[in-house]
């Protein structure tokens, strides 16, 4: 078997990559079912930091460069590997909470194992989202405390059969207690030790503290702190920590009693220690740690282990095989070291216990535990790994809910943006948003009757009659105190406001929206022919095609949809190549508009040119977006020039719903059933079939982030957003019914 590891890696100075080549080494020494087994390892840079790796490693990854995480999901894929062990650890991953590792475990065509070192009770938002969907990607989830399966099961609704829970190893190294000691000159003391990186979390101020009275029994006591204090530490706050630590031994007079050694020692040279040391304190500010490496190796060494009750800790040294104290108490501390050094007995059983339980996680054992669960995996799976079909599954489908779209509007209209999921009232309000709103809650009733979408909908329609100048072109901005913000509004939202306004004209939930939204709309006609913008000029087709539904005869308005069609024909038949097909020289926002306009006017022009090219474009720009087998709209942050490479960030929600109505209209067109499985595809951008495997719907605001940027989403949930959403949903929905009643006819 040969096994692909990711995480970090010596000679860099992290827990994580002591771990990852401790399982490495055991792994490989593990009995295989069909002769020894092999490893390569894929290693994590931090930063711009570099380093001389060992021949195991054949790749490194740029911690911020996502481009390095593509590349490593080739290289496996290629490599031979038969399963993939992932260490996974908050912080050692780039992109906004480690997001960029999504994307390369969605790429691997091999089975995946994960083993979480962190598992948090409280994540923020994206913590809970990348965490969520590692564990759905992988095949298996270890972890190393029962503490930990009980959280992923509850929080994170990771299913039981899924976890296995294998313990942190521990080298099989043991030193005598009276040579260590010897050793490091300390033959004369009572030696407490404390290891690890150094940061405020690690409570050392506490055993500070709780010494002066030890001391002044037992004068001959030394405590060692071993460790350099953490990257991430010196990185924000230097060794502030430290000098805080070294001011504060000063300070209570101990000095003669505590050693700080700024070192990062090899394991050898660590077990040295433990044995020479009489007791080890892990003690730690607060519970939320369910896996610590340092208080597995002390166990390992058979040390008296004095700890706080932080996860895995109050499992660890269960059934006498340590101590515990309250957090922060160093009171209880004390009392706690002089019960032990008053008691030697108590201590060596302390220590034998420890030294017993010690014996059954060493790195042989736990590598052929690992080993066997890579086997089991790899048996499980099928001999050619099948990517899955994208199917139309309701059941998949968050309920659909107008809570953020309430929470967003007020008597004026839908505030344009949010903080977070909170409106953001210095921003106002635009023409662009209430009309997608007022086309959203149109949709909406007409589907089930919402009364909520019945009584926001004057209320859109309003700021769209308000919003409107004497000429019948309209404004844009309006500021939260009803003021103004432009004289003319782009000609973009005049094309928006078209849209909605036609599709009321279609669908009018009553006789006195439709008056409205009729004389609007016919006020603004005069200007259809003027447009030059050609997005301005597909949402209008948009929506006189909405319009026509309801009144097919109207000759004049059927013969300006002729001649805003023909101008997208125009731009086609000049931009396009024999490998551009497209309107435009480059790919830039709402791209799938221009054949989404093209597919409705095909409806009533009869023209086979136009139809011919809406179909053409919609090809080309599926073959850009969706080549991957899910949807990767073009980033708005440089976009796709023709000659140029294709922006991945910051890929926006109204690229994904054009891609959406593009296939719906295509659908009703063709009533072939592949656009619809792509309309599906499309839609499941929104909830994490996307480059970074993340969802954008915010299951508890009910609103839809911004955006997907270089660092991961834009949390923040403005009306653009979550309209985009949400119009997205409903068309996913009626194309269901639509796909129903097809079948149905047919049998």
């Amino acid at each position: 078997m040969k096994i692909s590891f990711i995480g970090t890696f010596p000679p860099r100075e992290c827990g994580i990559g002591t771990f990852t080549k401790n399982l490495f080494d055991a792994m490989l020494a593990a009995p295989g079912s069909d002769g020894p087994n092999q490893g390569i390892v894929v290693a994590i840079n931090d930063h711009e930091q570099r380093y001389d790796y060992p021949k195991e490693v054949k790749l490194t990854i740029r911690q911020e460069e996502q481009a390095d995480y593509l590349e490593a999901a080739n290289f496996i894929n290629i490599s031979g590997a038969d399963v993939c062990i992932l260490e996974h650890e908050f912080g050692i991953f780039g992109g906004q909470n480690g997001i960029y590792i999504l994307p390369l475990l969605y790429r691997l065509k091999i089975p995946l194992i994960v083993t979480l070192h962190t598992v948090l009770k409280n994540p923020s938002y994206n913590e809970r989202a990348v965490l969520t969907e590692i564990c759905k990607i992988a095949q298996s989830v270890v972890v190393m405390s029962q503490t930990a399966v009980d959280m992923l099961v509850a929080e994170y609704s990771v299913p039981e059969h899924k976890i296995a829970q294998i313990a942190h190893g521990v080298p099989d190294i043991q030193f005598d207690q009276l040579l260590a000691k010897k050793e490091f000159k300390l033959s004369s003391k009572h030696v407490l030790l404390t290891f690890g990186f150094i940061g405020r979390n690690k409570g050392i101020e506490t055993v500070l503290k709780a010494l002066p009275a030890v001391v002044s029994k037992y004068p001959n006591l030394v405590y060692i702190v071993l460790g350099k204090t953490h990257p991430n530490v010196i990185r924000h706050s230097g060794e502030e920590y430290r000098i805080y630590l070294m001011g504060l031994v000063k300070k209570l007079g101990i000095e003669k009693h505590v050693i700080f050694l700024n070192e990062f020692i090899d394991q050898s040279e660590l077990f040295k220690y433990l044995s020479a040391s009489d007791i080890y304190i892990t003690p730690y500010t607060n519970e939320a740690q369910i896996t610590s490496g340092t208080l597995s190796y002390a166990i390992g060494a058979g040390s008296a282990v004095i700890s706080t009750p932080y996860w895995h800790a109050a499992e660890l040294l269960s059934e006498g095989r340590g101590r515990l104290f309250p957090f922060n108490d160093e009171q209880a501390l004390s009392e706690v070291f002089l019960d032990l050094l008053d008691n030697p007995q108590v201590m060596r059983d302390l220590r034998k216990n420890a030294y017993d339980y010690g014996r059954e996680i060493t790195w042989p054992k736990i590598g052929e535990k690992y080993a066997q669960l890579a086997s089991k995996i790899v048996a499980e799976q099928p001999d050619e790994w099948v990517e899955k079909e994208m199917i139309l599954d309701l059941l998949a489908l968050p309920p659909f809910l107008l809570d953020h779209v309430q929470r967003l509007t007020d008597d004026t209209g839908i505030i344009q943006h949010a903080k977070y999921g909170i409106p953001n009232l210095k921003e106002g309000y635009c023409l662009d948003d209430n009309a997608r709103a007022l086309l959203m809650v149109l949709m909406t009733y007409k589907r089930n009757k919402h009364p909520l979408a019945l009584k926001l909908s004057p209320t859109y329609l309003s700021y769209i009659n308000y919003m409107q100048n004497p000429d019948g072109a309209f404004r844009n901005f309006l500021s939260f105190n009803r003021n103004f913000l432009d004289e003319v509004g782009s000609e973009d939202s005049f094309g928006r406001a078209i849209w909605s306004l036609g599709y009321l004209l279609g669908n009018a939930p009553n006789d006195a929206y439709y008056q409205t939204g009729r004389e609007i709309f016919f006020d603004a006609a005069p200007n259809f022919v003027k447009l030059q913008s050609i997005r301005s000029i597909a949402n209008t087709i948009v929506g006189i095609c909405h319009y026509m539904k309801s009144n097919p005869s109207d000759e004049g308005m059927k013969e300006i949809l002729r001649q805003l069609a023909n101008r997208l024909v125009a731009d086609y038949e000049i931009n396009s190549t024999a490998d551009w097909h497209w309107f435009e020289s480059l790919l830039a926002y709402d791209n799938a508009f221009l054949p989404l306009a093209l597919l409705h006017a095909a409806e009533f022009l009869n023209d086979e040119k136009v139809e011919k090219i809406a179909f053409e474009s919609m090809d080309f720009l599926s073959g850009i977006t969706l080549r991957n087998g899910y949807l990767s709209v073009v980033g708005n942050e440089k976009w796709y020039n023709k000659d140029g490479e294709n922006s991945m960030f910051a890929q926006q929600p109204l690229d994904a719903l054009a891609m959406v109505l593009m296939f719906h209209q295509a659908f009703q067109l063709t009533k072939d059933q592949a656009y619809i499985r792509q309309l599906y595809t499309c839609f499941m951008w929104f909830l994490g079939e996307n480059d970074l495997r993340i969802s954008l719907y915010d299951f508890e605001t009910k609103g839809c982030c911004d955006g997907l940027e270089s660092y991961g989403v834009n949390r923040n949930q403005g009306a653009e957003s979550t309209l985009a959403y949400l119009i997205s949903h409903l068309s996913v929905l009626e194309a269901f019914e639509e796909v129903s009643n097809l079948e149905a006819s047919v049998v």
